[in-house]
């Protein structure tokens, strides 16, 4: 059972968690220890799911039980999946070997569902394809070339950006009303990736088609809105943001360059990255934020904050802007000072909280996981530890890790293990304190599921 006496109220009003004094401050921690700590939790959640929630696509980790996830009704063992090169990459071989084996005996996406593109790409074909490319298992790739199969007519439209669903048997796709992250954000690496393993270039030709499209439509500033019709190619919505559902597009724009030199993502990718830093930063707080602004005129909307955002400082240092992603990253020093567990939506003009909960989120242990990879700089090694060891002790639950319903209150669990705390955070974590040796630290890819399509040292 957890001690609910590790919740601690804040000094103020305020009801936040708070951090324990200095504990993010140890001048010198055991690195390779902690690594140790990582690896023994992971082989630990991994041991509840095989008991309660196998083959399902997630536990919940507070009633020991398994849910869907992707179809509903329908399970993928999506954990399964996204745990792949995380367990290669700790060195977990006989969980990862049990895993295979069920998927290579139990996995089939010919399933008469509805799936959402941008989920099931990011994280079943790029788990497929980084587990895969870390144990060189053919089963995987050939799956993965069968989902993508499966939902390439989603393609099949005027603009050339997908429907957001398809139905893996029919090849119907439906709703096309769709984000930025979806169209971008969740297909060009991983399709890339896949056209580059088989051969058949139409996968990544689709997904680059879709971004450069969504990108053509940018507003005289150089900003996108954060919803569009993909059959018209008209906006519904006029608001400019880094965070969800724009997000990851920018991260991909410049994630496909990297991966095939196509000049025509890098120019994207700098011109939006030009048009956010002109229009949405806002520094009037003491640190560097990103407003929510109007996509045509640059007006401010609010200043208020997704979990989801978080990512960004990471990107930012990646793309060539390594001052602005530093300055970005210690405004998210200072809220996860505030609250252990980031709560999903604050304001910090006066760190209102906005939205309670927090489903296990990652993107604060990637911003630092990528800037430690660009700088070497030890402060980041020493945010991604206090993430850490906050997880340990208010998101532990009896069967796994488990989300919140609200960060500032003690035990608030949503009893759901997302598939992607398997692919992300516990891979942030190992790989900023372990010194991996299966990890090639300097060349390098992580997708925006964490999946590592390069960078994998086998043999």
């Amino acid at each position: 059972m957890i001690d609910r006496r590790l919740f601690l109220a804040s000094a103020a009003a305020s009801t936040a968690l708070a951090a324990t004094p200095g504990e993010s401050r140890d001048p010198a921690p055991d690195w390779q220890s902690l690594a140790r700590d990582v690896r023994a939790e992971m082989a630990w959640a991994w041991a509840e799911y095989r008991r309660y929630a196998w083959g399902q696509d997630e536990i919940r980790p507070v009633s020991g039980s398994g849910q869907s996830f992707l179809i509903p009704g329908q399970t993928v063992g999506l954990s399964i999946v996204e745990a792949l090169d995380t367990l290669w990459l700790m060195g977990l071989d006989a969980e990862l070997e049990d895993g295979i084996r069920w998927i290579t005996s139990s996995l089939r996406f010919d399933l008469d569902g509805d799936a959402q593109l941008f989920e099931a790409t990011i994280r079943l074909v790029g788990g497929l394809l980084s587990g895969h490319l870390a144990t060189g298992e053919a089963k995987l790739l050939e799956l993965a070339h069968d989902l993508a199969s499966r939902m390439m007519p989603a393609f099949d439209t005027p603009t050339g950006m997908p429907m957001r669903y398809v139905n893996l048997v029919t090849g119907k796709a439906r709703d096309p009303l769709s984000f930025p992250a979806e169209i971008g954000g969740g297909m060009g690496p991983e399709l890339v990736t896949l056209s580059t393993l088989t051969g058949e270039k139409r996968f990544g030709q689709a997904a680059i088609k879709a971004m450069l499209a969504l990108y053509e439509r940018r507003s005289r500033i150089g900003l996108i809105a954060d919803t569009i019709d993909v059959t018209t190619g008209a906006w519904v919505t006029r608001r400019a943001t880094v965070g969800p559902p724009t997000d990851s597009y920018f991260e991909y724009l410049w994630d496909s360059w990297v991966l095939t030199g196509d000049k025509r993502l890098r120019d994207a990718y700098r011109t939006c990255t030009a048009g956010i830093l002109a229009h949405l930063a806002d520094r009037t707080t003491d640190d560097l934020w990103f407003a929510n602004v109007d996509f045509e005129t640059g007006e401010r909307l609010n200043l208020r904050q997704s979990e989801l955002s978080a990512f960004y400082p990471g990107l930012l240092a990646e793309g060539g802007k390594h001052g602005a992603g530093v300055a970005a990253m210690r405004g998210w020093v200072k809220a996860q000072e505030r609250w252990p567990v980031l709560p999903e939506a604050f304001d910090p003009s006066d760190w209102s909280i906005r939205a309670k909960s927090n489903a296990l989120r990652p993107e604060l242990a990637d911003a630092a996981f990528t800037l430690w990879l660009h700088d070497q700089d030890e402060q980041w090694r020493h945010v991604a530890r206090a993430h850490f060891l906050n997880m340990k002790r208010f998101n532990k639950a009896p069967h796994g890790y488990s989300g919140l319903t609200d960060v500032t209150t003690p035990g608030a669990f949503d009893d759901a293990c997302p598939g992607y705390w398997w692919s992300e955070q516990m891979k942030y974590y190992w790989l900023i304190f372990s010194d991996c040796p299966r990890f090639d630290y300097r060349h390098n890819y992580l997708s925006t599921e964490g999946n590592v399509l390069k960078g994998l040292k086998r043999g």
